[in-house]
């Protein structure tokens, strides 16, 4: 009876070893900290995210012609922007987004930003309501109402697919049906 309990113990302190040395290793793989919540750009421009946010930022020229669409109409919008600062599709395209909202002087009272986990889940429900699959995705709303929306990646080029969005031309996101 004594050697059935000795080993019973002896079995669940293994185990919970083996588990503890595999959250050691998962932490260290994955050790890259996430922004989780709304948060502001101002927050991507401090480290550890600076790192690929100011790069990205400083180096995206937009087009021309897309920035003067985006310039003449999307004042008009409230913009819902989730991301994941873990994310390379979210490091690509974010600072980029930023750097248009600048370039045309957007008002950022009407902007908010909200990280999710590798999960797409943030603090509240609004990753839930919006059917936050992948990330970026950038709603566009007016009168609280989306009109439509930016997923992932771009179809032509950040620039040309908001001046799209925002001018009302047809946009299909590339995971719409």
């Amino acid at each position: 009876m004594i050697n059935k309990i000795a080993l019973i113990f002896l079995s669940v302190f293994l185990i919970s070893g083996e588990v503890v040395e595999e959250k050691e290793s998962l932490n260290r793989s994955n050790s890259v900290e996430i922004l989780l919540g709304e948060f502001k750009q101002a927050d991507l421009e401090k480290p550890p995210y600076s790192s690929w946010f100011k790069p990205g930022y400083e180096h995206f020229e937009p087009k021309k012609k897309a920035l003067k669409t985006i310039a003449n109409n999307i004042h008009d919008y409230e913009i819902l922007m989730f991301m994941g600062t873990w994310c390379g599709d979210s490091r690509y395209e974010v600072p980029k987004f930023f750097k248009l909202l600048d370039e045309v002087d957007f008002n950022k009272d009407n902007l908010t930003n909200i990280a999710v986990n590798r999960a797409k889940k943030a603090p509240g429900e609004l990753d839930e309501e919006y059917g936050i699959h992948r990330v970026p995705t950038i709603i566009f709303l007016k009168d609280g109402k989306e009109v439509n929306r930016f997923v992932e990646y771009s179809v032509e080029s950040l620039e040309e697919d908001i001046a799209n969005i925002v001018s009302g031309k047809e946009y299909i996101d590339p995971y719409s049906e």
